[in-house]
């Protein structure tokens, strides 16, 4: 098998990166929003967002995942800020596009409560208070987003959506970061051990 065979379509503040450090540990080589020094052999890519490179490779060969080869798995594929807003775990043209070019990828839906997810937003930095409502978001438009009760339906709807798609999929599986058989239900999903799992993140920067 070549090329990424995991794929997490959480959102931000879902246990994206408790995800990440529990794949890590696990020995699995991981894309997370960023592509960092030291983590590719391709210079094109390196320091790129997840995203942006997926949407660059979507429109270039029509595989998004075409210069992630080097991964076994995405996650955090999102970014916003005042110069862009990717969000292809939202997107259905690249998710049947990665099912198309990857039909043994695995997919993951992060789940966590909506209004304590919208919560952690607001206090993530400016994330909820200012990038989301000044962002064009598929499911929540510029303006949008501004208290968290818009955050939680956008959320939920996010999450329906990946229900929707994935409804009878033998290739999807949703948790919940705070579902104490997480860790066990993604370990036999995955058909791989997880030596750690814990909480990370936790707290960091949501005073600002």
């Amino acid at each position: 098998m070549t090329g990424p065979r995991i794929v997490n379509l959480g959102l931000p503040k879902t246990g994206t990166t408790t995800l990440t450090d529990a794949l890590r540990h696990a020995g699995l080589k991981v894309a997370d929003w960023r592509i960092r020094k030291g983590q590719s052999n391709s210079p094109e890519i390196t320091g790129a967002h997840v995203g942006r490179i997926i949407y660059a490779d979507y429109f270039a060969s029509g595989d998004p995942l075409a210069r992630l080869h080097e991964f076994d798995v995405i996650n955090e594929m999102s970014a916003v800020r005042h110069d862009r807003s990717l969000w292809p775990q939202t997107d259905w043209g690249v998710l049947n596009a990665i099912q198309h070019h990857h039909p043994e990828v695995k997919f993951l839906l992060s789940h966590r409560d909506p209004a304590r997810t919208a919560n952690s937003m607001m206090r993530w930095n400016n994330l909820g208070r200012r990038r989301l409502p000044q962002a064009d978001v598929p499911g929540l438009p510029r303006g949008f987003g501004r208290d968290e009760a818009e955050l939680a339906r956008w959320i939920e709807g996010h999450f329906s959506f990946c229900r929707r798609v994935f409804a009878g999929s033998a290739n999807f599986l949703e948790f919940d970061i705070e579902d104490p058989e997480a860790r066990d239900k993604i370990a036999d999903y995955l058909e791989i051990d997880l030596p750690w799992w814990g909480q990370s993140n936790t707290g960091k920067a949501e005073a600002g």
